[in-house]
């Protein structure tokens, strides 16, 4: 059986979450908090598997309560339910540690679905947040990338691909017909660019970016 708490300072909102979910077999769910203290309170005296925690508290935070609670409670899984679709909010929850994200506006077979797929160890977003978290993603690879092109001369990115697929400097040199020299110093600019340390350390960067397939042969 999944225990299961809802915390909402609006009552009609968890009566009705409540109502809901007391029809599924495998979740129980008799308890509802407005505040953090409330909250607290009822973790000491009753086991919990999964909060639904709104955001919006009144003039407290879910998203510092859900730090909180898996901080005392690692075990606990949080489940963000709220109206807000903000990008900041999203990031916010996943950093404070819950494991997925529902908007209100969800229908009761998406929530126990959610509920089972945490309580299982899993994460689960509503559709339209697992949209805003791919363009998120999306655009940070982008910001990367720019940064990366805008720092790189055109030489420099073909010697970091020939470097990736583990030419010597001596086959570099031969390839784009410069001197050793001119390679190493290309190799020595690009470890300060980039900074790190040695060849894997370029590697890596050039993967992260996308210059490279991370199967490149």
């Amino acid at each position: 059986m999944i225990k299961v708490i809802v915390v909402d300072d609006h009552k009609v909102f968890s009566d009705g979450i409540i109502s809901i979910l007391n029809e599924v077999e495998d979740i129980t769910i008799n308890h509802s908090a407005s505040n953090a203290k409330e909250l607290i309170k009822l973790l000491e005296i009753h086991p919990i598997d999964v909060i639904l925690m709104d955001i919006t508290l009144g003039k407290e935070s879910g998203l510092d309560l859900t730090t909180t609670v898996k901080r005392l409670y690692p075990n606990i899984k949080v489940l963000i339910l709220s109206m807000h679709s903000d990008r900041a909010y999203i990031l916010k929850a996943i950093e404070s540690g819950a494991s997925g994200y529902l908007l209100k506006e969800i229908g009761g077979n998406e929530m126990v679905k959610a509920i089972r797929e945490v309580y299982n160890g899993g994460t689960y977003y509503s559709q339209k947040i697992s949209n805003i978290l791919i363009n998120h993603l999306t655009d940070t690879k982008l910001t990367v990338n720019n940064y990366f092109n805008n720092q790189l001369t055109p030489r420099e990115k073909e010697v970091i691909i020939l470097i990736c697929k583990e030419y010597t400097n001596q086959e570099i040199a031969k390839e784009l017909f410069i001197s050793i020299r001119t390679v190493d110093t290309h190799r020595r600019n690009l470890l300060e660019k980039l900074k790190v340390k040695n060849t894997v350390g370029l590697v890596k960067y050039a993967i992260k970016v996308g210059l490279v397939d991370p199967d490149i042969e």
